[in-house]
């Protein structure tokens, strides 16, 4: 029984280390930041590893306070027959806890773009 599973590793780590060679052998190096970008083809403006605006974090974390809110509204809307006005106050109370995180990233500066 061990036997099996013995050959069935060396098996599995042969073709890791046969695929791993294949790659080595096959892929062809360039230097990743002077080489255009796949898509657009254009050349690059500015350095790979530039940093953002502070602004642009604060837009992500309110885009993803939205995105987790679509994720709690969906089962949400499911169960509200069920679990009756309950449900209704706490999504309520949920939706403004967001609605005052959006006042304070209006406040913040977060949606101005100029």
């Amino acid at each position: 029984m061990s036997s099996g599973i013995v050959s069935v590793a060396l098996v599995a780590l042969s073709v890791v280390a046969l695929f791993y060679a294949l790659h080595r052998v096959a892929s062809i190096t360039s230097d990743p930041l002077t080489v255009l970008p796949a898509q657009s083809g254009w050349a690059p403006q500015e350095h790979a590893l530039s940093r953002f605006h502070a602004r642009w974090y604060l837009a992500s974390i309110v885009f993803l306070a939205f995105d987790v809110e679509m994720l709690f509204m969906y089962p949400w809307a499911v169960v509200v027959i069920e679990k009756g006005l309950s449900a209704v106050v706490e999504m309520f109370l949920f939706l403004g806890a967001l609605l005052v995180a959006v006042a304070w990233a209006r406040r913040e500066g977060a949606f101005r773009w100029a």
